[in-house]
């Protein structure tokens, strides 16, 4: 759906009942009803751009997927998405040429993740590392913003691709990126894309707002949305998986969840800063030296998140070096496109784009 102009009542309807939304900044508008409507209806004075446009529902309500800079550029973003999709439901996504070798391995990747967990890093950067060079098609950069959902290829292979932006809100579940998560998921299973979830969870956003927004029973539509998909997921563990949010990280129980972590990935119901925070909370208050006393059982609980302990319990696959992640998703991407037409009875018929 491209808004071009104003779309107003069902104009605005077409557009955000799209699969794929874009407006022209500026010079669009998408709305319920227009600003003499809003003055007759309601009593508020309010603009075009105020009421319907690019701010508004690109960065605020989310309404519209993405913005761009003119009426041409609009409709190459809905080129570029459409690239990545199958001509019906009843076929396989398109494969295209790709002279990006599988096995390439950027040497930066080993310390791409710091040794501070509380420090972010650039996730745009190891997802643009890992897939098809050039091929990241971002949807709903601004909204939900600690969720990064996109469209990349894999040796060809179109998926669809879901990580963790540390650097909103630490990557944190808000009740908007719950949404837009699964909006997304069902967008992949709808058209038959495996998904990739670089995971970096540290958990449902906490606090008053966040439990005003009803959080978690948002995030729990969202577990839902991950459950019923029928498509192959891989899940790379790069750091972080704790509570719901890091619980709902691809299908639970199914053969089509593959599941590898990177060395810094450490997961369970609470971090342990929250942890000790609440079940030493007598010991750290009673204490001379509170804050000498935190430091001693942050140190003595720290090889707990050491990730060869735990991987057998939680289904993680493998503990892979970060450098071998192109390589090891191209290879299972090829096995999930062999696995598609069984698991959701379409024509094993592919396209080349």
């Amino acid at each position: 759906g491209v808004a071009m102009g104003a779309a107003a009542g069902l104009g605005a309807v077409r557009v955000v009942c799209s699969h794929f939304s874009v407006m022209v900044a500026g010079r669009s508008y998408v709305f319920a009803a227009g600003p003499r409507v809003v003055k007759a209806a309601v009593g508020e004075d309010v603009s075009a751009e105020e009421l319907g446009g690019a701010t508004m529902h690109v960065r605020r309500s989310g309404m519209v997927d993405n913005e761009a800079s003119s009426e041409l550029e609009a409709l190459d973003q809905v080129r570029a998405f459409l690239s990545y999709l199958p001509p019906s439901v009843h076929e396989l996504p398109p494969v295209a040429d790709c002279d990006d070798p599988a096995d390439r391995a950027d040497e930066w990747l080993a310390t791409a993740i710091p040794r501070d967990g509380r420090k972010p890093y650039a996730v745009r950067a190891v997802l643009d590392s890992v897939f098809d060079s050039g091929s990241v098609f971002e949807i709903g950069r601004y909204h939900g913003r600690s969720q990064v959902t996109a469209l990349a290829r894999l040796d060809g292979h179109p998926v669809a691709v879901l990580a963790n932006d540390p650097k909103q809100w630490g990557g944190a579940l808000t009740a908007d990126s719950a949404e837009k998560l699964m909006r997304f998921v069902d967008l992949a299973d709808t058209f038959h894309l495996p998904v990739v979830n670089l995971m970096d969870q540290p958990g449902t956003f906490v606090g008053s707002a966040a439990e005003s927004r009803g959080t978690v029973r948002v995030g729990l539509r969202a577990a839902l949305a991950i459950e019923q998909s029928r498509v192959p997921w891989a899940t790379v563990f790069i750091r972080r998986a704790f509570g719901l949010a890091g619980s709902a990280y691809g299908p639970l129980g199914r053969h089509v969840n593959w599941r590898v972590a990177w060395p810094t990935a450490h997961w369970g119901s609470i971090p342990i800063a929250g942890g000790v925070e609440s079940a030493y909370r007598r010991e750290i208050e009673s204490s001379p030296d509170p804050e000498a006393t935190r430091r001693q059982l942050y140190a003595e609980l720290a090889h707990l998140e050491d990730p060869f302990l735990t991987a057998e319990r939680f289904g993680i696959n493998d503990i892979i070096d970060p450098r071998t992640t192109r390589a090891t998703l191209c290879e299972w991407v090829r096995g999930a496109y062999r696995l598609l037409p069984e698991q959701l009875g379409v024509s094993r018929r592919t396209t080349r784009c």
